[in-house]
């Protein structure tokens, strides 16, 4: 497969782990957590799934399309190792959705990442929450979630969905 293709395939399930997630936590109250804007274009599709949350969005450095950057009081910049712990003061317990979009492509390096980005972001989930992730997450605190139809059939671990016990 090209890497067009898997680049295509992979922002085609996150999307739909996205909706997903959508449906999942429609009737929880809480805030959404964007780890990674990048250009934005995951953060527009979440203030057009989530139009009535606050969607607080960690970035090491904003290189967005203008129209696709947080305002000032929900970008939290700098190092999500830095930025996620003082947030924890605030946004504990707060958080029905989080989506980690930090996978660097070198699929050897995940599994430190998630290691090291998951007992930053788990104190800040609501109880049933759920996680989109680029990233296989493991925690016992975690429920793998099945993947919607949609996703086309592809390397396992594109994108995950999990939902917090």
């Amino acid at each position: 497969m090209s890497r067009l293709d898997s680049f295509i395939r992979r922002l085609e399930a996150q999307r739909a782990c996205l909706n997903r997630a959508g449906e999942l936590i429609a009737s929880l109250d809480g805030v959404v957590l964007e780890l990674g804007l990048g250009n934005g274009r995951t953060y527009d599709h979440l203030r057009e799934l989530f139009p009535d949350r606050d969607i607080y969005v960690c970035e090491r450095q904003v290189a967005a399309h203008p129209d696709c950057i947080p305002p000032a009081d929900r970008l939290l910049l700098g190092d999500l190792r830095d930025t996620l712990p003082q947030a924890r003061s605030w946004l504990a317990g707060k958080v029905a959705l989080a989506n980690i979009d930090i996978g660097t492509g070198y699929i050897s390096e995940h599994k430190s990442i998630a290691a090291e980005v998951l007992p930053l972001v788990m104190p800040l989930l609501k109880p049933t929450s759920i996680i989109a992730s680029d990233l296989i997450l493991e925690s016992a605190e975690l429920e793998s979630l099945p993947l919607p139809e949609a996703i086309p059939m592809g390397p396992v671990g594109r994108y995950q969905l999990y939902r917090h016990r």
